[in-house]
């Protein structure tokens, strides 16, 4: 049973959890100014880790044929036989309930909203099948995190001062799609090959790094926005610049003519992001007040 659980959560990249996460907690801080229950700080938790599970799931259901097709996803445990998709058909049925669960015990307005978190966790993954706007779609999928923690923290999304919450949700939006823009480029020739689209098989790797750029840069624009609409203390703007810092070695460690490395940026880079921007913000609300 162990050996099970094990190779289940390496199929669905359980540890990467720690990209969305972080982001889903700064949403919270910024909605509770700094001091949320441990209530609320609970079921955002059980709510972002379900969230997680059913989408990466679902991600390895959808794309198992492709994946077994793929030189590069081949060795999955779903294509090598390691796993059955009954287990990832449940993975998808339990979650789905705990999330509920912890909506329900959020507040009315995270249940009422739950069918449309639902739609773009679950379909996101067919949209590559038709659209190569499929990258920014996935980095809104995971822009919800910081959105939907602002919502139980505070009950509304639609007023003046929730607006923090939807530069959260751009950010987090153009973060995701860049870096999926450059993890993209390693299956440029597969996705042609099978007619799925992305913006390196229907651009060409070149253009699709420029836009990986642009939108890492629209994303630093964003942070810094949202530091001085909220007054952040100087915690945050040292937590933003080497943020940047980290961006651009990124971009560094890739090339058209060299994507080895794209795992080193994909991975690892960005867990130090996201983490470093969760301290930032931590730290900018204590000293900025």
């Amino acid at each position: 049973m162990g050996q099970r659980v094990k190779i289940f959560l390496e199929a669905i990249k359980f540890q990467h959890t720690i990209f969305a996460l972080p982001f889903a907690y700064i949403g919270m801080l910024l909605a509770a100014g700094g001091r949320p229950s441990w209530n609320q700080v609970l079921w955002i938790t059980v709510a972002m880790v379900a969230a997680r599970t059913l989408a990466m799931s679902m991600n390895r259901l959808a794309d198992r044929e492709y994946d077994a097709r793929n030189p590069r996803t081949a060795t999955r445990p779903l294509p090598r036989g390691l796993l059955r998709p009954e287990t990832l058909k449940w993975a998808v049925g339990i979650s789905s309930v705990v999330l509920t669960v912890a909506a329900w015990a959020l507040n009315p307005l995270c249940v009422a909203l739950l069918p449309g978190a639902l739609l773009f966790l679950i379909g996101y993954h067919y949209t590559k099948r038709f659209t190569w706007l499929s990258h920014w779609i996935l980095g809104f999928t995971d822009g919800l995190a910081p959105m939907g923690a602002w919502i139980a923290i505070r009950g509304s999304f639609w007023k003046l001062e929730d607006l923090p919450a939807w530069i959260l949700i751009a950010a987090v939006t153009t973060w995701i799609a860049g870096f999926d823009l450059i993890y993209a480029c390693q299956d440029a020739d597969f996705d042609r090959r099978e007619g799925l689209h992305s913006v390196p098989a229907r651009f060409g790797i070149p253009l699709a790094l420029i836009l990986a750029r642009l939108n890492h840069l629209g994303m630093l624009i964003l942070l810094v926005a949202l530091g001085i609409i909220l007054q952040l203390g100087w915690p945050y703007w040292l937590g933003v610049g080497l943020v940047g810092a980290l961006l651009v070695y990124e971009h560094r460690l890739v090339s058209p003519n060299d994507l080895s490395r794209v795992d080193v940026a994909f991975f690892d880079v960005n867990a130090y992001i996201s983490v470093l921007l969760f301290v930032a913000v931590w730290s900018g609300l204590i000293w900025g007040r």
